[in-house]
């Protein structure tokens, strides 16, 4: 398995199972109120959901999609990454979201890199 194979499939069956547990578990209700972002939760979860379904569906089925994802979720991270440090949490706290950011863009541009050469 080559490394944006295996890098795709990490990333969407994490954002299934995020966007889940950020729609599910009292944990991350708790989180999202303390980012002060606790109306955006339910978006935020169905949008990881999408995103994690979009990655996986473009990898089989259409790149165009999984690079869309990609760049949703690699944004989305980003966002949250400053969130993070906003609130003041440490870079150690916040950097799965900027990992998940990073991996996401390198997806992202795999994907866009695989769409330019089949044109």
């Amino acid at each position: 398995m080559d490394l944006p194979t295996l890098v795709t499939f990490f990333s969407g069956i994490s954002f299934l199972f995020f966007g889940t547990a950020c729609l599910t578990t009292p944990y991350m209700e708790r989180e999202f109120i303390r980012y002060g972002y606790d109306q955006q939760r339910a978006l935020t979860g169905y949008l990881q959901i999408l995103g994690g379904l979009g990655l996986l569906a473009g990898y089989w089925a259409f790149p165009p999609l999984a690079a869309a994802a990609a760049m949703g979720l690699s944004l989305m991270m980003m966002v949250g990454f400053g969130v993070r440090l906003k609130i003041r949490d440490s870079f150690w706290q916040s950097s799965p979201a900027f990992i998940y950011a990073a991996i996401n863009l390198y997806l992202c541009l795999y994907y866009f890199g695989l769409i330019s050469h089949q044109v």
